[in-house]
């Protein structure tokens, strides 16, 4: 919105700066930021007063009975300063504007609902996994099929372009689709199952909003995108200042998630985080970089499908002491912090080994 005070120029010219896509993406992160900063107290309080707080599993590690009534459905504050801020200084003309802030709509709706029906209605089993699949996959289905009417270059719909390789395109065709789906259910799921710890989960995707964001605002210049060797898609700088809001409004909430909580995300943060994240690979065409940039997602996600597995076909035996994979480091001693640190280290070189493929090409 703040994007038209560019056209009162002719007034004072200081308004100029309005319509630089790096002025926003600072305005916005300052903004999420310091909204966060202002209502995480409120939310906080009005959370215990309802006592929507953590019903902590017996089963788990003993540390985290301490857990046990921390306030949850934190993810609200990063719903609402992200929306917020991303509102206050994006394009309102902008394609890419509505359909992220519709997917964070629908997903963090999704999640609130489940948290919802564990903490307020308190039913453990929270809304049928069937019934959160099913609006998953609608959603993806929904985003693809948008992409297919209206792709972000039509001269690449269904063409992925090939991290680290100089000018290498493959052409999936229907597969395409197929797998632009997957990644979108598959990612809001991967950051709900790694959102154990704290601030581990927020602090991760502060690392894949920087990354994206980068990629956001090289791929919507044309010039750039030319030089780089990656696909142009135009309007796709305006991502840029979404992404900044995003990574604005976790660093916010991880002022008041890191060790020891004060609050959890809940599924009303983790689902749509995840979500977002995967759309806009898809938006600016670097789909095959998500699993690179959202690696500690992926060996979470992993950990989760080796262990049932093992579970099921050798009868009982497990590979890790629990999973997902951050809950087996501390059952072999490794104090909650340090793994969730470890945990963003390894995520701070995943960001910037897939920033190296804009020059390893």
């Amino acid at each position: 919105m703040l994007h038209y005070l560019a056209s009162l120029r002719p007034l004072w010219g200081a308004l100029n700066v309005f319509q630089y896509i790096t002025f926003r993406a600072g305005g916005a992160a300052l903004t999420s930021l310091a909204a966060s900063l202002l209502l995480g107290p409120r939310l906080i309080k009005s959370l215990r007063a309802r006592k929507i707080g953590q019903v902590q599993r017996t089963d788990g590690p003993q540390s985290h009975l301490s857990k046990h009534g921390t306030p949850t459905m934190g993810g609200l504050l990063i719903f609402l300063t992200l929306a917020g801020s991303a509102l206050l200084w994006m394009r309102w003309d902008n394609r890419f504007t509505w359909l992220l802030l519709g997917v964070t709509v629908i997903l963090a709706a999704v999640g609130f609902w489940d948290d919802y029906a564990k903490l307020v209605l308190k039913d453990p089993r929270g809304i049928p996994s069937r019934t959160k699949f099913i609006v998953q996959v609608g959603l993806a289905l929904a985003v693809v099929l948008y992409l297919a009417v209206s792709p972000p270059n039509a001269q690449f719909s269904t063409t992925v372009n090939v991290p680290y390789a100089k000018e290498l395109f493959w052409d999936l065709r229907t597969l395409y689709f197929v797998l632009a789906a997957l990644m979108i259910v598959g990612s809001s799921n991967a950051v709900n199952l790694t959102d154990g710890l704290d601030g581990l989960a927020a602090g991760s995707i502060i690392s894949c909003a920087i990354t994206y964001g980068a990629f956001a605002y090289v791929s919507g210049n044309v010039k750039f995108a030319a030089y780089l060797r990656i696909i142009h898609v135009e309007g796709a700088g305006e991502i840029t200042v979404l992404l900044a809001a995003l990574a604005g409004a976790c660093l916010g909430f991880l002022w008041f998630n890191s060790y020891p909580a004060q609050m959890f995300m809940g599924d009303t943060g983790s689902l749509f985080l995840g979500g977002i994240i995967a759309v806009v690979s898809l938006c600016v065409k670097q789909e095959l970089l998500l699993p690179v940039v959202g690696g500690v997602f992926v060996v979470e996600t992993l950990s989760v499908i080796l262990q049932m597995s093992s579970y099921k076909l050798r009868k009982g035996k497990r590979i890790f002491k629990m999973a997902p994979l951050h809950h087996h480091f501390e059952l072999i001693g490794v104090a909650e912090p340090k793994v969730t640190v470890r945990f963003w280290i390894v995520s701070i070189v995943l960001m910037l080994a897939a920033l190296a493929s804009l020059k390893i090409r």
